[in-house]
């Protein structure tokens, strides 16, 4: 007996869409296709693909480290099969191991994501990856959950972290300036 891609996308935990994409890249093929197109798969699990237990760590600077260390050890207590971490804003979306992440979430590779804190992933647009995690089937792990803040910590707390980072852009972009103007002078 054949499943149409709706009843093989719920046996597998992901998307339509997703089975649509590992066909395209040859991930899972379906067994047949119709004379009108359609995908059909035999009834077997999905174990062909290999959907991964990945934990995600972040700090914000170099200072930070040692938190870097310690959200490693706490991740790795639940033995993911990949554990990525950054160095970089939580505003930067421009950082490998996110970029890393965001990847495997959108070829469906990531059965379970494992973090600390919501805002460890991304300062803004966490509500984000979370439609995402659920539009691939992927499984949300927040280990700690913060106390809940008012709106006015909360806005608070966004401000600091905006006016961090823009002030941390502008001082790096004078230090640079002037350090090209001494080799000039050398």
């Amino acid at each position: 007996m054949y499943l149409s891609i709706g009843e093989k996308a719920k046996e597998c935990g992901v998307s339509v869409a997703t089975l649509r994409r590992w066909d395209k890249r040859g991930l899972l093929k379906p067994d047949i296709i119709t004379a009108g197109g359609h995908r059909r798969y035999k009834k077997i699990n999905c174990s062909g693909i290999k959907r991964q237990v990945v934990a995600y760590a972040r700090v914000s600077s170099y200072d930070q480290k040692a938190d870097s260390e310690k959200q490693k050890d706490v991740l790795s207590a639940h033995n993911p099969d990949l554990l990525l971490s950054d160095i970089g804003s939580g505003i930067n979306f421009n950082k490998p191991g996110f970029k890393k992440l965001i990847q495997l979430l959108l070829t469906g590779q990531i059965q379970k994501l494992i973090i600390t804190y919501p805002d460890r992933l991304l300062r803004f647009g966490f509500s984000l990856i979370e439609k995402l995690c659920q539009h691939f089937g992927t499984e949300i792990t927040l280990l700690n959950l913060k106390k809940e803040q008012s709106f006015e910590e909360t806005l608070a707390q966004d401000l600091i972290t905006i006016i961090t980072v823009f002030s941390s852009k502008l001082y790096g972009k004078r230090s640079h300036q002037n350090k090209n103007k001494q080799a000039i002078i050398i």
